[in-house]
């Protein structure tokens, strides 16, 4: 039997739930899941491996119009998913209005079949969702369109279905063992970002980036420390809280995420630092992983 491999790219505003999607797909936690929009902020591959086929999704940071270097950046990952994937996922929310045109007509002219899923329909009803796959229809005219719902795992089977029908015959990109092709560093520093995320309120999550500077296994512990980086002093001083209660409290909850993610025990040092306005430099952003 002739082996199928594939990129399937998953696309959609922030808080369409396409990164619920991704982990659901993936079988596997890959993308940081909060209430908040704008959550990932990288393309983020999880690889899914059978016998006869290999699918490597793509989840992408959320839709948007840019407002700074680091908004340009994201949209990068976005535009360059849709030039590379074999399937595309355009992931909608039941109750949104998409007006993302550049996306849409990006969408319109790729030579991959594209599905439209209609996401979060247990918050909808039947006349609702027969009116808004008519809507997709008209506007892009896809190859598919689902209803879905990501987080209570409705039709997620049948969207696994319709990407292995799609996949081109071609031999795996990736070895068979492999989940994913970002490092365990990477998902450390999306853990410690996930907790800040959940735990801080207005800007001061997107103001953040987590970075590991030191990652040491032993046999019984495996030492990290990481650094939660911040624009402006007065935000280093909402990080950390009165008496430190506020790191603390991050630390406390990464730690036990990440050790059930590698699976062992974590020693967890957190250190707060303040870079001035770091997301319109273009030398910061590469630096941290932002590629133009």
């Amino acid at each position: 039997m002739s082996h199928k491999a594939g990129f399937v790219s998953i696309i959609g505003k922030p808080n369409a739930g396409k990164s619920t999607l991704m982990n659901a797909l993936v079988g596997e936690k890959m993308s940081i899941i909060t209430p908040k929009a704008q959550t990932t902020r990288h393309r983020i591959i999880g690889i899914v491996n059978e016998e006869d086929y290999q699918i490597v999704f793509s989840d992408t940071p959320g839709v948007i119009k840019p407002n700074y270097n680091l908004q340009e950046s994201m949209m990068n990952f976005v535009m360059g998913s849709i030039i590379d994937a074999d399937v595309l996922l355009l992931v909608t929310d039941i109750h949104e209005k998409y007006d993302e045109n550049d996306v849409l007509e990006k969408l319109r002219n790729t030579h991959s079949p594209v599905a439209v899923l209609i996401n979060k329909v247990d918050k909808s009803n039947e006349e609702e969702v027969k009116s808004k796959m008519a809507y997709w229809q008209e506007k892009l005219s896809p190859d598919a369109i689902f209803p879905i719902s990501a987080l209570h795992d409705y039709n997620v089977q049948s969207i696994m279905e319709y990407i292995k029908d799609k996949l081109p015959v071609h031999p795996p990109y990736y070895e068979k063992d492999e989940l994913t092709d970002k490092s365990l560093r990477f998902f450390v520093s999306e853990i410690i970002r996930e907790k800040v995320f959940k735990l801080y309120e207005k800007e001061i999550p997107y103001s953040t980036e987590v970075i590991v500077t030191s990652y040491k296994e032993d046999a019984q512990i495996t030492r990290i420390a990481a650094e939660v980086i911040v624009e402006r002093d007065s935000q280093k001083n909402i990080i950390i809280g009165k008496g430190g209660a506020m790191i603390k409290k991050v630390g406390t909850y990464a730690r036990q995420d990440i050790e059930e993610f590698i699976g062992n025990k974590v020693f967890l040092e957190l250190f707060v630092k303040v870079i001035p306005d770091w997301r319109s430099k273009k030398n910061y952003l590469k630096s941290f992983g932002y590629d133009d």
